[in-house]
C-alpha cells in the first residue's frame, strides 16, 4: 500500500511538472525574447531609472526575477551604469526618485554611480514629487543632489529637514500582563533586546542610536554640500529651517527646477539631441550576462544580504528569492572561488544584520582559506555589516564600507520569553518534563532560569562574545583590550568605524573590486572580469531542485510524452532526468534521442 501511495504521488509530480512546468518553460523563452533588453534604437537613449519601487542591496538569485517584479539591486545599478557610460547611444539617466527615505549606504553607493556617469560626459537628472519625513529622507535629498539638476515638482513639500527614529518598548505591557523577557546582553550597547526589557531609552541605548543617526545625517550634509557647492552650516541651516514647498525650496538653492516629471522629461531628452528615446532602465540592464567586464584575470563576486544562518537554501520556491545568508552557500562559493584558477581575489559584498554565530563562523573560516589559497578577500559593505555581518568580514585582507554603513556592534544576546504566567491568568498551565542534566530544561517558557541555569547561560554568553572578540582582534590586528573597548556591542557608522580601525576603506563596491586588485598585483589601468559566486540556476535547475525527478514521476512523464506524441516534451524532460541523477551520482541509462 505504501509503495502504492508512492507511486501515486510519484505519477502526480511528474504530470504536474509535464503539464504546468514544462509549458512554462517552452513559453518562457518567448515572453523572455518578447520582453528582453530592448537596445537603444534611437541615434540618443536616455534611461530612465524609477526609484519608487525600493532596491535590494544585491541582484535576486531567482532565475525567474524578471517575471516575479522583483526590486533592482544596488549593485545591477552601478554595473548597468558603468556599462552604460561606454555606450555611445546612451547619453544620459533620467532618475524618479522615492518620496520617503532610502536605506543612507545604498544612496551613498548610487551617489558614487552617479557621479561617475557624469564624468564620463553623460547628464543626471533626478525629479522628485515631493520629500517626507519618512524614515532617512535626507539621504533620497542627497542621492538627487548628486544628479546635478534636481527637479521638484509644482506644489511639493520638501520636509528632508532632519532625521528621526522611534522605538516601540513593551516592559509596562509585559509587566502588566505577566511576561517576562529573561535576556542576557553582551554589554550595555548590544540593545536589540531593550525593547522587551526597558520602557524607555537606557543612556547607552540612547548614546549609540543618536552616534549613528548623527553620524548618517552630517555625512549626508556633507555630500550635498559639496555636490551643490555649497558651505555645509549654511546649507544645514537653510534645511532645518523647513519644511519648505518645492518654491521656497528652488528660491533658497536646495533644488534647481520646479515642474511636472513631464516637462523634466522633455529638458533631458532635448540635452540627449535630436530623436533621443526614453528608455526604461530594466529593458537596457535586463538578461546580460552576470558576469562583467573582460580581462585575462578574473575577481570573484560573493554576496550575502539578510540575516545569517546554518544549511543552504536549498529548493524552496523557485521563483522566489532567498533574504537569508545561508553559511552552506557561501562557504561553497568561497571554495568554488578558491579551485577557479582564473580568481585572483574575491570581493565580498556583505549586507547582513547579523544571525548564528555558528553559520558567520563557517563563512568566516572560508575567508581564511581564500587567504590562505593566495586570494585576498576584500569585503565591500552594503546597509549594514553588523554583528555577526561583521563577524563575516573581520578577517578580510581590507574592508570597505561607505560612510553611513551600520557596522561594528560585536556584541551578543540571547535568552527567553517566560509565559507561564501570562497564560496562568487565562487558565491555560504550562507544564514541562526533562531528562538529564539541569540546563536540559534551561529555555522551558514556564519560568525563568534558576540560578544554576542563569550561570551556565551566561558562561556560555561570555564564550561566544570572547570568541567574537578574538577574531576581530586577530582579523584587524588590534589587541584584545582595545577591541573590548570599542565592542560592548555598540553600532557604528562606516565613517566611525574607519577612525576606530574596524574599518580600512571609505567607499562603494568598484572601490572594493579596485582594492582587490592592488592586492592581487594586478595593474589598476587593466580590465578584470567579475564574475558572480554561485552562478545563478538555470530555469530547469531551479525547478529540478524544488520540485526533484524520481523514477517513478519520470516513467509518469515517458507515459504522457508516449501518449501525447510530443518528443521535444521526452527529451526536454530526459535532459532534466540526467542531469538530477548525475547530481546524485547515478547513472543514467538513457539513449540519446533525436528532436525533429
Amino acid at each position: 500500500m505504501k509503495q502504492f501511495f508512492i507511486t501515486v504521488a510519484g505519477v502526480f509530480a511528474g504530470l504536474v511538472l509535464f503539464f504546468v512546468v514544462l509549458p512554462f518553460l517552452l513559453i518562457a523563452p518567448i515572453i523572455a525574447a518578447a520582453s528582453a533588453p530592448k537596445e537603444p534604437t534611437a541615434r540618443a537613449a536616455v534611461l530612465q531609472l524609477d526609484l519608487r519601487e525600493g532596491l535590494s542591496d544585491q541582484p535576486s538569485t531567482n532565475p525567474f526575477a524578471a517575471f516575479s517584479g522583483e526590486p533592482d539591486s544596488v549593485l545591477d545599478v552601478i554595473e548597468t551604469l558603468r556599462r552604460a557610460e561606454k555606450d555611445s547611444r546612451v547619453k544620459a539617466l533620467f532618475v524618479r526618485l522615492p518620496e520617503g527615505g532610502m536605506a543612507p549606504a545604498s544612496a551613498e553607493e548610487l551617489r558614487q554611480a552617479f557621479l561617475h556617469f557624469r564624468a564620463a560626459g553623460k547628464p543626471v537628472v533626478a525629479h522628485s514629487q515631493g520629500l517626507y519625513p519618512s524614515g532617512m529622507v535626507v539621504s533620497t535629498y542627497m542621492l538627487g543632489a548628486s544628479s546635478g539638476e534636481l527637479w521638484m515638482q509644482n506644489n511639493a513639500s520638501f520636509q528632508a529637514v532632519g532625521l528621526a527614529t522611534e522605538e516601540l518598548f513593551f516592559k509596562r505591557a509585559f509587566d502588566k500582563y505577566g511576561v517576562k523577557a529573561d535576556y542576557e546582553q553582551r554589554y550595555e550597547y548590544k540593545n536589540a533586546p531593550n525593547p522587551y526589557l526597558q520602557s524607555d531609552f537606557t543612556p547607552a541605548h540612547r548614546e549609540a542610536t543618536l552616534g549613528w543617526m548623527t553620524g548618517v545625517y552630517e555625512s549626508a550634509l556633507k555630500a550635498v554640500a559639496e555636490d551643490r557647492k555649497q558651505d555645509v552650516k549654511k546649507l544645514r541651516a537653510t534645511i532645518e529651517g523647513g519644511p519648505w514647498s518645492a518654491e521656497e525650496a528652488l528660491s533658497k538653492g536646495l533644488i534647481d527646477k520646479v515642474g511636472q516629471v513631464e516637462e523634466a522629461e522633455a529638458a533631458i531628452l532635448a540635452r540627449a539631441g535630436k530623436g533621443a528615446e526614453i528608455v526604461e532602465f530594466d529593458d537596457y540592464s535586463n538578461g546580460r550576462d552576470a558576469d562583467v567586464g573582460k580581462g585575462k584575470s578574473t575577481v570573484a563576486v560573493i554576496g550575502g544580504e539578510g540575516a545569517i544562518m546554518t544549511g543552504r537554501s536549498g529548493g524552496g520556491d523557485p521563483f522566489g528569492s532567498s533574504s537569508a545568508i545561508y553559511s552552506d552557500d557561501v562557504a561553497d562559493a568561497f571554495y568554488d572561488a578558491i579551485d577557479d584558477k582564473n580568481v585572483k581575489a574575491i570581493v565580498f559584498r556583505v549586507s547582513s544584520p547579523g544571525g548564528s554565530d555558528t553559520a558567520s563562523e563557517q563563512i568566516l573560516a572560508a575567508v581564511r582559506a581564500a587567504k590562505r589559497a593566495g586570494k585576498p578577500v576584500v569585503v565591500s559593505m552594503g546597509t549594514y555589516a553588523a554583528s555577526g555581518g561583521y563577524w563575516i568580514s573581520s578577517d578580510a585582507s581590507a574592508i570597505v564600507a561607505h560612510p553611513s554603513t551600520l557596522t561594528g556592534s560585536i556584541g551578543v544576546f540571547g535568552g527567553k520569553f517566560v509565559l507561564g504566567d501570562a497564560l496562568g491568568r487565562f487558565g491555560v498551565d504550562m507544564r514541562g518534563m526533562s531528562v538529564g542534566g539541569d540546563y536540559a530544561s534551561a529555555f522551558d517558557g514556564a519560568q525563568g532560569f534558576d540560578q544554576a541555569q542563569r550561570a551556565a547561560f551566561s558562561h556560555w554568553m561570555d564564550t561566544i562574545y570572547d570568541n567574537f572578540v578574538a577574531r576581530v582582534a586577530a582579523g584587524r590586528k588590534l589587541p584584545v583590550e582595545r577591541v573590548r573597548e570599542i565592542a560592548k556591542g555598540r553600532v557604528w557608522t562606516g565613517a566611525q568605524a574607519k577612525e576606530l580601525g574596524l574599518v580600512d576603506q571609505l567607499g562603494g563596491f568598484y572601490d572594493a573590486v579596485a582594492q582587490a586588485k592592488a592586492l592581487a598585483k594586478i595593474p589598476a589601468d587593466e580590465d578584470v572580469r567579475l564574475k558572480r559566486f554561485p552562478a545563478q540556476k538555470s530555469p530547469f535547475e531551479a525547478l529540478s531542485a524544488a520540485f526533484g525527478v524520481s523514477s517513478t514521476s519520470v516513467r509518469a512523464l515517458a507515459a504522457a510524452g508516449w501518449l501525447l506524441g510530443d518528443p521535444r516534451a521526452e527529451a526536454a524532460m530526459d535532459s532534466l532526468v540526467e542531469a538530477r541523477m548525475r547530481e546524485r551520482g547515478q547513472a543514467a541509462v538513457m539513449a540519446p534521442r533525436p528532436v525533429g
